[in-house]
């Protein structure tokens, strides 16, 4: 396919060396020119993967229209509280006919919706012209041509069969699915969920503590999506604890190693340092995750205290208090867990 990736982070920047490994005709939109001229003729991303030598058939430029032009499919690969305001500058320039793929997991703070959600109000393209990736997949091991495994999701089989061809390769593997809004809510959740395991190790607490917050934040997602309409599988596979396991586990994890920070005493400023000025989604995230939980009645303990600590000026100590004070209940799976 006639692939543009509109972003230069390091997760765009890793999708975007997938599809040119993936034999498709790839250009990357960066928003400065320098870092643009960077990718085309030296081959990295010195600013977001530094020491990943990016296939010699990508090339990123930094005007959007130039980007834009004759793409297939176009991969909105910047953060979750700005998607909505590039694809409107952007969409002047896009094919009617493309599909468009979200990189981001996030629930928009300013409205509550899902990142395709906001894709269709923006763009009004229908939903089998949108997309979403979710799974997995830290960009850095990615970008190592580690083996990973990840989730196009699109309500339209076709059109999510027509993406999984673009992206397959020998070290990445996408499967399809039809449910977009399990996919989303997988990714925005297990971010929150991420922070709190980085409180967690932060604090000098364990695997036990890890794997508690891993399982007890997949109810509260579990909950959730079932509360709004997604198919409780979904959350069971990649998308849902894949994804979850991979962020709430590795050091690469910009939202574990934010939480990290904070549970080492560090403030909010001095966390954000820490992820090398990239976004921790989770930290915006948790506001609008906690909302939608309300706004459906879904009990969210973990979201909660991440909310209370990111928003309200807990400190990760009274958070650790509030969450083991907590009712004895019994451990029910399902959507009433």
């Amino acid at each position: 396919m006639r692939a543009v990736v509109m972003g230069s982070g390091s997760w765009g920047t890793a999708v975007a060396k997938v599809l040119a490994d993936a034999g498709n005709d790839v250009v990357m939109w960066a928003r400065r020119p320098e870092l643009a001229e960077q990718i085309t003729t030296g081959h990295e991303n010195g600013d977001y993967l530094p020491g990943i030598t990016l296939p010699d058939n990508l090339t990123a430029v930094s005007s959007p229209a130039e980007a834009l032009a004759g793409r297939e499919l176009v991969v909105c690969a910047v953060p979750s509280q700005s998607l909505r305001d590039n694809l409107a500058q952007w969409l002047d320039h896009i094919s009617p006919d493309a599909i468009l793929l979200s990189l981001a997991k996030g629930v928009e703070v300013s409205s509550g919706k899902r990142m395709s959600e906001v894709i269709a109000e923006v763009s009004g393209f229908p939903a089998r012209q949108i997309a979403v990736l979710s799974g997995p997949n830290l960009a850095k091991e990615v970008a190592l041509e580690q083996p990973a495994a990840t989730v196009i999701a699109c309500v339209d089989e076709a059109q999510a069969k027509r993406v999984q061809a673009a992206f397959g390769t020998g070290y990445f593997r996408p499967y399809t699915n039809t449910d977009v809004v399990g996919c989303e809510i997988g990714g925005a959740a297990k971010n929150v969920i991420a922070l709190a395991c980085g409180i967690a190790a932060g604090m000098g607490y364990g695997q036990n503590t890890i794997a508690t917050i891993i399982t007890r934040g997949l109810a509260e997602t579990i909950r959730l999506g079932a509360a709004l309409g997604a198919d409780i599988t979904t959350l069971a596979g990649l998308a849902g604890i894949g994804d979850l396991v991979a962020t709430c586990s590795s050091p690469l994890s910009r939202n574990r190693t934010f939480g990290a920070r904070l549970g080492e005493g560090a403030t909010l400023d001095e966390a954000q340092a820490a992820t090398n000025g990239q976004v921790a989604e989770g930290v915006k995230s948790c506001r609008s995750v906690r909302a939608l939980g309300q706004q459906h009645g879904v009990d969210m303990p973990l979201t909660e205290a991440v909310y209370a600590v990111c928003n309200e000026g807990m400190t990760v100590q009274e958070m650790a208090v509030a969450l083991l004070g907590r009712s004895p209940k019994p451990e029910v799976y399902g959507s009433h867990a």
